[in-house]
């Protein structure tokens, strides 16, 4: 097994601020920039704050940014770098810092909390519900999310502008009204909630601009851009601007006032 000392560039500090420290550390075959964080931890920084939980991608905990680029570092394997290469780890961006590569992901979970659940169908009881495969596999995709936040940070309708936080969910929780919207069973148009309304007025999906930024960090592959952004939009448009649709609301309301 060969090794190598790398350089690193880790960001430490916390809420009050800070800066990148320098470090030059072990390397060996095989390894990720996990294991090199963990490393400066038992030799160099045992202070070093990093959350992380399986180290096999699948908790989301260890994001973080590698040279500019959101990265799970358990993902990101140390040979994707040259040797000659300084590497450099940050906190993620769009997120307050508690301390060092730890960041206050807080607002996903607000956002979490702002997306109406799952409406059940009233005629059916539970055992009952039915899909096609076809259904199934269309919203499976986006359920293999592991919610790392990746996607919020790299989005610069949040990264870049502090202030449209309270108004944009970002993309994890978009896409989320898009699978709901797309779900079979969802009665939420019968219950009288317009989940493709609410994307627009209450969720903010039209600050989004079809960039696919975040679907390029996307460690699990999800096309979030092109199979639940972008025709949500096309259904939010729809729904809004079809003139037939206008012409029954006008109906309607004429129908209701006698």
């Amino acid at each position: 097994m060969s090794s190598y000392e790398a350089r690193f560039k880790v960001w430490r500090g916390d809420v009050g601020g800070g800066g990148l420290k320098d470090f030059g550390v072990e390397v060996n075959d095989g390894e990720v920039v996990l294991d090199i964080i963990h490393r400066l931890q038992a030799t160099q920084a045992p202070d070093l704050a990093v959350r992380w939980n399986c180290k096999a991608g699948k908790c989301g905990s260890c994001s973080a940014e590698i040279n500019g680029r959101p990265r799970l570092l358990c993902m990101t394997r140390m040979s994707v770098f040259t040797r000659e290469e300084t590497i450099t780890v940050t906190p993620l961006r769009a997120f307050p810092v508690i301390r060092d590569l730890v960041t206050d992901v807080g607002f996903n979970y607000t956002k979490a909390r702002e997306v109406p659940a799952f409406v059940p169908p009233d005629k059916l009881a539970a055992g009952e519900y039915r899909m096609t495969q076809e259904d199934v596999d269309r919203s499976q995709e986006f359920r293999k999310c592991i919610e790392c936040f990746l996607c919020q940070d790299t989005c610069h309708v949040v990264r870049d502008h502090e202030e449209n936080k309270t108004a944009f969910a970002g993309p994890r929780f978009l896409m989320r009204v898009a699978e709901l919207d797309m779900h079979p069973l969802d009665a939420a148009d019968e219950s009288g909630l317009d989940r493709k309304k609410t994307a627009q007025d209450e969720h903010g999906l039209g600050y989004c601009n079809i960039t696919k930024c975040c679907t390029e960090v996307c460690p699990e592959g999800i096309k979030i851009t092109d199979n639940a952004l972008i025709p949500l939009k096309e259904r939010a448009v729809d729904r809004k601007y079809d003139p037939l649709v206008w012409l029954g609301s006008k109906i309607g309301r004429r129908s209701s006032g006698g």
